[in-house]
């Protein structure tokens, strides 16, 4: 780092603040100007590919493509932007649990990339017993928190106590019917149908799933054909699915819905949907639906030398057309987050070398579903597939879209050695039960300093919760 060169700031490791660091290092000789990352984790989390690490399908580190081996020009400080001097140019981040105080990042050009959060509405409890799917940290635990509930149940005495401590052991309630919520029941029960062995007692078709959703379909996103088509899949393998209903209220033992029902569970899956960092709403910028407010070439009115992407800007969907109500922005996927980082990466080396700016611009190539097994639904190009067929297209976006050759590899020979192999089905318990729930893993509320682990095992520190990531739905 030099006080005569320019300092280029990327806020967030995700998709887009990653492949805006990868064009920079592209378009600026060395020693052009000076690259900074500020991400609370040192890997990108390619988040579509969670689903299969909740399930032991996939590996979790080979879904987390180390930021110090792809950007290696790039100067990565751990920790979260807490404010953004836009006047002074400056950026104050508060660093990881373990490192502790704050620092301060001067910047000449500054690129907003913080991602997204789990939605949480005001619902009693959720974000004391909810927990999400959106981090490494999420995902692991909800592995292992499953195991346990079974396990648990499993050694229940045959009583009228047992009986009923039994069932809410074995009863999932997922909120949110859209990618996150419907892959997750879908993977998950299709797993346990092939490790129910592990247990004396319990069978996967004990395991009660209530999937529960405010919209009045199943993954809208692919449109009403294949929506259908995944809710009769869903129904036939068991799952009870709800539609227009949603959560009143949530305690240790029971889900309260808002069509009267109350369902028993240890076990609270929320996926309903993202929403833009808190960070942006902190600026003073202008924000349209809670995303801050971009030019279509992704600078920030107002604030020059600013730029965003991903899903906490609102960029103009220029590949569609104009509507009475005026032009929509693009959707918070990770298609998206991916080529506006290329963007805002070009546009950012343009400002420095006195090139020309261009605007964002992508039609949208679909979108997939993994449902387990040889179930999938995709609609690549517009064409609606299912089976089979979905399946290969699925797996292999992912495997073009991880950006790193070692992870591709390394996720291919998972998928095949779980075709090869009995399923994992051991638990490790690497994770604090506390450090999974929504408000804490999102870094909203920060970890207790002690506390048991997912099954019962000796407290550790605290340690920095993944956030910062871009977008969940698997668009192509």
């Amino acid at each position: 780092m030099s006080a005569d060169r320019p300092q280029v700031v990327v806020v967030g490791g995700g998709f887009a603040g990653f492949h805006a660091l990868r064009r920079l290092q592209r378009d600026l000789a060395p020693g052009t100007a000076d690259l900074v990352l500020v991400n609370p984790t040192d890997y990108l989390l390619y988040s579509p590919l969670l689903p299969e690490v909740a399930t032991g399908v996939v590996e979790a580190r080979h879904v987390a493509v180390s930021l110090r081996r792809a950007l290696p020009r790039v100067r990565l400080v751990l920790g979260r932007v807490e404010d953004v001097d836009l006047q002074g140019r400056a950026v104050r981040v508060a660093r990881s649990a373990r490192a502790g105080g704050s620092t301060t990042l001067r910047w000449d050009r500054l690129a907003l990339a913080p991602g997204s959060v789990t939605r949480q509405p005001p619902v009693p409890g959720v974000p004391e017993h909810g927990r999400g799917l959106k981090t490494l940290v999420e995902a692991v635990f909800l592995r292992d928190h499953l195991l346990e509930q079974l396990d648990l149940a499993d050694a229940t005495p045959d009583t009228p106590a047992g009986r009923a401590e039994r069932a809410a052991r074995l009863t999932v309630v997922a909120v949110g019917a859209g990618y996150t919520g419907t892959e997750v029941v879908a993977q998950t029960q299709r797993w346990l149908r092939r490790i129910e062995g592990r247990w004396s007692r319990t069978r996967a078709q004990d395991v009660r799933w209530v999937l529960v959703d405010v919209a009045p379909a199943v993954l809208p996103e692919l449109g009403a054909e294949l929506g259908r088509r995944a809710l009769a899949l869903l129904r036939r393998r068991g799952v009870d699915v709800r539609l227009e209903v949603s959560v009143a209220h949530v305690d240790e033992e029971a889900v309260r819905l808002t069509d009267g029902t109350t369902v028993p569970t240890r076990t609270l899956l929320w996926g309903a949907g993202v929403v833009p960092n808190p960070l942006v709403g902190r600026l003073g910028l202008p924000l349209r639906r809670g995303r801050l407010v971009v030019e279509p070439d992704l600078s920030v009115p107002g604030a020059p030398h600013v730029w965003a992407a991903g899903d906490a800007a609102a960029v103009p969907d220029l590949a569609l057309a104009e509507g009475p109500q005026g032009r929509s922005d693009t959707p918070p996927t990770a298609q998206h987050a991916q080529r506006q980082g290329v963007v805002m990466g070009r546009n950012i080396a343009a400002s420095l070398t006195g090139g020309r700016a261009r605007t964002y611009c992508h039609r949208d190539l679909g979108l997939v579903a993994d449902l387990g097994g040889w179930d999938a639904v995709a609609k690549p190009l517009g064409i609606p597939l299912t089976g089979p067929l979905a399946k290969a297209v699925a797996r292999g976006y992912h495997l073009y879209a991880l950006p790193s050759t070692p992870n591709r590899v390394r996720v291919a020979a998972d998928w095949l050695f779980q075709a090869l192999l009995p399923p994992e089905s051991t638990q490790l318990s690497v994770v604090r039960a506390d450090d999974a729930r929504v408000a804490v893993a999102q870094g909203l509320l920060p970890p207790q300093p002690s506390g048991p682990d997912v099954a019962g095992a000796a407290p550790r520190s605290p340690r920095p919760a993944p956030a910062g990531v871009d977008s969940l739905p698997h668009s192509l």
